[in-house]
């Protein structure tokens, strides 16, 4: 789990690393009348962040703004130039943090590989983990120099609408990363309509985590074993708009699957496009 996840102790020992990237990607949802509104999470950060850490915008910066669905994968180009603009080039590490919660760092670290950078990490627990660890903090803001960055996509780690129609169809492996109520439809809460994708399984990304940590490496494994994940040739995990999902995803990558995505739009666009629901426990 080394090479995707680091512990505050160890994050703290590098702080004087000239090449880090350490980055806050906080986002707040707050319940709007269908799905949710996104808050940037700036202002906790300059309240309080790792020290050097710089803050990324997911919501502007980091998201195509003209989708209409609140967060949607940039062109490779201009994520590339986020990237840069970031102070992210190929040989910087990076480690990702949220001082919400950790599912806007697991965004932030599915984008960075889809992108091809090699050395990215997810600060486990995030920034209550490092204030639990009683580490130091600092406020204002903190920036990067402009690098550059040119793109070495990995086009399989994230599914369109089209792909996640054509995963569906050749009985792709998906599930849905919402609560139990949110994929059975029963709840008060929905996203337009109420349901989950067709052949869709469930898997709450709140089981994989022990508060805002992941859980140890062996209870991942038995939680993705006892649904047959860890077994499928390939998974596409979704959720209301591709960022919860996420977690499902990363806890599998975790564990060793390397054939995992992300369906980007997720249930905000395949609601929008009328495609079919079911309701209830049944797939």
């Amino acid at each position: 789990m080394s090479n995707l996840l680091i512990e505050p102790d160890e994050l703290v020992r590098r702080l004087d690393e000239p090449d880090l990237r350490i980055f806050d990607c906080a986002v707040y949802l707050k319940p709007a009348k269908t799905g949710y509104r996104a808050e940037s999470g700036i202002e906790g950060y300059r309240e309080q962040h790792i020290p050097g850490a710089a803050f990324m915008d997911l919501i502007t910066a980091f998201s195509d703004t003209s989708s209409g669905l609140g967060f949607t994968l940039l062109e490779v180009e201009t994520l590339a130039g986020a990237a840069a603009a970031a102070g992210i080039g190929h040989d910087n590490p990076v480690v990702l943090y949220s001082s919400g919660h950790m599912m806007w760092a697991t965004r932030a670290w599915w984008m960075m590989k889809y992108l091809g950078h090699d050395d990215v990490r997810v600060l486990n627990g995030g920034m209550q983990s490092w204030l639990v660890a009683a580490h130091p903090t600092q406020s204002g803001e903190s920036r990067y120099s402009p690098s550059s960055y040119a793109a070495r996509p990995d086009s399989s780690l994230f599914v369109n609408l089209e792909g996640m129609e054509a995963a569906s169809a050749a009985g792709v492996c998906t599930i849905n990363a919402l609560s139990h109520d949110l994929y059975t439809g029963e709840g008060d809460f929905h996203y337009g309509r109420r349901g989950h994708i067709p052949g869709s399984s469930h898997l709450h990304y709140d089981e994989l985590l022990d508060g805002n940590a992941f859980r140890p490496l062996a209870q991942l494994q038995q939680i993705l074993s006892a649904r047959g994940l860890l077994e499928e040739q390939r998974v596409v995990a979704y959720c209301g708009g591709g960022i919860s999902a996420t977690i499902d995803a990363f806890a599998l990558k975790l564990c060793g699957h390397d054939n995992v995505a992300v369906y980007d739009g997720s249930m905000s666009e395949w609601i929008r496009a009328d495609k079919p629901l079911n309701t209830g426990e049944t797939p």
